[in-house]
């Protein structure tokens, strides 16, 4: 169960989030991926990171769920900056979205936070860490890539991407059963019970197909970020599936090599996505790196800032 909910100013959006835990304890600042709203960020994973010390929110993201979505925004053209590198009708950056999650964090009363970022999120996360170190006490990336030329999705995880929207709520829960099966973890039973009830919830909250092209814009938009990634300088783990089919395992290799004193955490079997068994390890890596920080709990202070 959640502590406390709502929505909240930031960075002229509104921002909806959701948060676990003892609020005195250290904030832990959660970013979910490419059109997928909080509710991915599964209720038990949030709530054993709680029972390790964290304060845990989790957000959507602006173009997903309960956020403001940007409905009204110029059409992306995705086929432009795939095939002519045209970026010019992206609405935003990855650094715009950054600025959201430190938007949250003002509205909060919090100076400064862990930041932990899956896939999409964990480019922003990155971001965060690059632009303002000041204010993320330690970083944990997850399934994501400092470069989008250096993901390598198979063609079946391509072709889950580029699938049309389903139109009924039967055919949703058809179509995200099928795309777990796809870029899930072989290593792993898959949790379809929750992932199902899941694909419901998601669309009885509504699905924003032009939102998700609108977060995919901005990627491409912030192009590579290999330059910024390689000047983080805070705390950070790393942490990638073997198996990932969407975002190979050599992209959060190449995420550590850039970081300096980057920990990586490769796990066997995993795939695009974050399996009930693996938790454990997770939260034991993430609480470590949270460590070596010189925060104290509520990260209102930090030694040498």
């Amino acid at each position: 169960m959640t502590d406390a909910s709502g929505t909240l100013p930031a960075n002229g959006l509104q921002i909806a989030y959701e948060t676990f835990g003892d609020p005195d304890h250290r904030p832990l600042l959660m970013v979910m991926g490419l059109g997928a709203p909080m509710l991915l960020w599964h209720p038990d994973l949030c709530a054993m990171l709680a029972g390790r010390g964290f304060f845990v929110i989790r957000f959507d993201n602006r173009d997903a769920g309960r956020s403001s979505h940007l409905r009204d925004a110029r059409p992306p053209d995705l086929m432009g900056a795939l095939m002519r590198g045209d970026v010019s009708s992206a609405s935003y950056s990855l650094d715009d979205m950054a600025q959201d999650g430190f938007g949250l964090l003002d509205a909060l009363g919090r100076p400064a936070a862990h930041v932990l970022g899956a896939s999409m999120g964990g480019m922003i996360a990155q971001v965060m860490a690059a632009r303002h170190p000041e204010r993320v006490l330690s970083l944990t990336s997850i399934m994501s890539t400092p470069a989008p030329a250096l993901t390598n999705p198979t063609p079946a995880a391509t072709a889950v991407l580029m699938q049309s929207p389903a139109t009924t709520r039967e055919a949703a829960i058809a179509q995200g059963l099928e795309a777990a099966r796809i870029t899930g973890s072989p290593g792993y039973p898959a949790d379809e019970q929750w992932r199902a009830e899941l694909m419901g919830q998601l669309w009885d909250q509504g699905l924003d197909p032009a939102g998700t092209a609108r977060q995919l814009m901005a990627i491409y938009a912030s192009g590579d970020r290999t330059e910024a990634v390689r000047g983080i300088a805070v705390p950070t783990l790393v942490v990638h599936g073997d198996s990932d089919p969407l975002i190979n395992v050599s992209a959060g290799r190449r995420t550590a090599e850039l970081i300096g004193g980057a920990e990586l955490l490769i796990i066997p079997g995993m795939g695009h996505d974050l399996p009930r068994q693996v938790w454990p390890a997770i939260v034991d890596a993430v609480s470590a790196v949270a460590d070596r920080t010189g925060a104290d709990r509520t990260g209102a202070d930090r030694t040498g800032s």
